[in-house]
């Protein structure tokens, strides 16, 4: 049971900086694209791309929810686009009774928009 425990704090562990780094590059690549609709697709892509690299499966896929509304501010001006990375991880491989067989775990990342994207 002890070792059981073990794996799965380890198992959650993992998955939270794997969700963690694909929040960042979503916002990362959301952040120097040219338009809203293109950073929308980037977040999305992005998250998933990082997620898939870090071999992380997410019971019904990631929620990935890229917010881009900055992107009507005046060129020039200061804006961020945040994104919003969920996975619901599975955990009842496992095994261990009484334990729930998924966790939540959610991560948010806020970059900087380029001021000079056109």
């Amino acid at each position: 049971m002890l070792i059981a425990v073990a794996v799965i704090s380890m198992r959650i562990e993992v998955a939270a900086q794997a969700v963690e780094s694909a929040a960042h590059d979503a916002a990362r690549a959301a952040s120097i694209s040219r338009t809203q609709t293109e950073a929308d697709i980037a977040a999305r892509d992005a998250a998933n791309q990082a997620l898939s690299k870090q071999d992380l499966t997410c019971n019904r896929g990631p929620t990935v929810v890229p917010d881009t509304s900055q992107f009507r501010r005046p060129i020039g001006e200061t804006a961020v686009v945040t994104v919003t990375v969920t996975c619901v991880v599975p955990l009842n491989d496992v095994g261990l009774p009484g334990l729930p067989g998924t966790k939540t775990l959610t991560a948010t990342f806020t970059s900087y928009l380029d001021q000079f994207r056109s």
